[in-house]
């Protein structure tokens, strides 16, 4: 297993590479960049993006420059615009290098973790994202914890009563969790429950209130607690519906093995077979899964919850950037985002094996 992990480390290199530079050159080819937006500014145009992270900067402020000087002539007014002035822009920024040059220089800073500095904050993309993942984390992290906690048991009892009245009507509530987006029902919940039509009983935006640093130890948790609520009730109702037929379907698989009609032909009550038998063989596939399903959750799931509620995660962090144009940002979020995703599914690799000894990977390869 640890030749295993060594090749699988070796192998993050040439993936982040990869898709590092497939999206550098899709990003590129992208209209709308920074200097067509820096352009419209210094015209007085209205480009439509988001402030929320930028209010307070100067008008004027140089925006990123990626595309090549000859793609401004397509703006109807730029050449009212001194041409030494774009230049200047340009070089400011490095942008009047070719883009070869310019991708090579951004995989040698990331191979010290140097993501840059945003063009927009002037601020660096690690402190950016640093600031942005204890938000993330604690939406992931919880709603994981909180789907977990209900499909496993709940998947349990629908397979151990297969066929049942309770079956039949939990799998329609689990059909219509399945079928209704997390970010619909953080809509209806904003309506319903923070102030949107009916109650306001739940804050409709942020993850702690403004006097969180003058409450006590207790109060700052019952606080936090109680800007989580309505975002971390979304992404469970979004994302129980999977992992619970996932571990009902895993379960009757291994009730239908011989070695389960074994122990109950010897007589073993049906519970003593589900826990001692069939639950470690069942639950591989949903334990060894947690790592692929906490990363799915925190850089996809909670996006839009993140944007509904204006919690300002690393979704709300890569939203704003991709709507601003801010380059290093976008490049460093999906950087960081590979990177844990490929990190993720090695730990996922490793579970297997701590959970069953008998799957070796090395074995398998050769």
């Amino acid at each position: 297993m640890g030749w295993y992990v060594v090749k699988r480390l070796l192998l993050i290199v040439p993936t982040l590479i990869g898709i590092v530079a497939v999206n550098f050159f899709i990003v590129h080819l992208a209209p709308g960049g920074p200097v067509d937006q820096m352009i419209s500014r210094l015209m007085g145009e209205n480009t439509g993006q988001s402030t929320s992270r930028i209010a307070g900067a100067s008008p004027a402020l140089p925006g990123a420059v990626i595309i090549d000087p000859g793609a401004r002539s397509q703006f109807a007014g730029a050449q009212a615009l001194d041409p030494k002035l774009i230049e200047a822009i340009e070089k400011q920024f490095g942008f009047d290098k070719p883009m070869h040059i310019r991708f090579l220089k951004m995989l040698k800073d990331y191979a010290t973790f140097d993501l840059g500095t945003s063009f927009f904050e002037k601020r660096p993309v690690m402190l950016l994202i640093r600031e942005a993942l204890p938000v993330s984390i604690s939406l992931g992290l919880w709603s994981t914890l909180l789907i977990y906690l209900i499909s496993i048991p709940l998947g349990v009892a629908k397979a151990a009563r297969n066929g049942s009245r309770f079956d039949t009507w939990s799998s329609a509530v689990i059909l219509v969790g399945y079928a209704v987006p997390g970010f619909l029902f953080a809509v209806f919940l904003i309506v319903l429950l923070a102030g949107g039509s009916y109650y306001s009983w739940f804050p409709l935006k942020g993850l702690t209130s403004s006097d969180f640093e003058t409450l006590s130890t207790f109060g700052k948790v019952l606080d936090y607690c109680w800007h989580l609520a309505l975002p971390i009730t979304a992404m469970t109702v979004g994302g129980f519906a999977t992992l619970t037929m996932l571990t009902k379907n895993s379960f009757l698989d291994e009730i239908n093995k011989q070695y389960v009609l074994t122990a109950r032909a010897k007589g073993l009550e049906d519970r003593r077979v589900l826990v001692g038998h069939v639950f470690r063989n069942a639950m591989l596939i949903v334990i060894a899964g947690f790592p692929a399903a906490l990363v799915g959750i925190l850089f996809t799931g909670a996006l839009l919850i993140e944007v509904i509620f204006s919690l300002e995660g690393l979704g709300l962090l890569g939203f704003e950037a991709i709507v601003k144009r801010d380059y290093p940002v976008i490049f460093g979020t999906l950087f960081f985002f590979t990177f844990i995703g490929l990190m993720m599914t090695l730990i996922g690799d490793v579970m297997y094996t701590l959970v069953d000894p008998r799957i070796d990977f090395e074995t398998r390869e050769t």
